[in-house]
């Protein structure tokens, strides 16, 4: 079991950086190795991703959003197991803390042989360096006329902590669970 965490401190208001974050289309501008994020629905995305020679494809499930305070996830399929939160923290009018957290489960000798090295906390750190360039360029989020999208709709849903730590927990036996529901 991998986990790595990395902040940033972007200056743009909270709800821009949350806002940019949550239009899941854009990551492939600023995250390395993401070929694609779609939409399945309101609470689904599916994932492609490409790291090295190595082409991943896997969905995930949004297990709570609060809007410009945080978003988790875990994904329910493919070809990866892994489960994250990002959280939004105001530090003042024009500048916000993006924190970073993914836990994941190598899989194969070179995922493996990577994360020994640390090249996942390199690849978020990366990652998080370009979201604050992306985000402060722009001065506002991509909108939904640039192929990006809006904030998911129910935003204000919220799912127990113990539904999010299982889903922690499946990603560290190696195993995905069936979506929780909603309080």
């Amino acid at each position: 079991m991998s986990q790595v965490i990395e902040s940033v401190d972007v200056n743009v208001p909270i709800s821009t950086a949350y806002h940019q974050w949550t239009q899941f289309e854009s990551f492939p501008a600023f995250m390395d190795g993401v070929a694609s994020v779609s939409r399945i629905d309101d609470h689904r995305t599916h994932w492609v991703i490409t790291i090295g020679s190595v082409r991943r494809e896997f969905d995930a499930e949004i297990t709570e959003q609060l809007a410009d305070e945080r978003i988790a996830w875990q994904s329910t399929g493919g070809d990866t197991g892994h489960a994250g939160m990002v959280t939004f923290q105001r530090l003042g009018d024009h500048d916000t803390r993006v924190t970073v957290q993914l836990t994941w489960q190598p899989r194969g000798l070179a995922e493996r042989a990577g994360r020994v090295l640390g090249m996942d906390g390199h690849q978020v750190r990366d990652d998080t360096a370009r979201f604050k360039t992306f985000v402060e360029r722009r001065g506002a989020e991509t909108s939904a006329e640039t192929g990006a999208g809006e904030a998911l709709p129910g935003a204000e849903t919220v799912l127990s902590t113990e539904s999010v730590l299982g889903a922690e927990a499946a990603v560290r036996n190696g195993r995905t669970t069936t979506p929780p529901t909603s309080r």
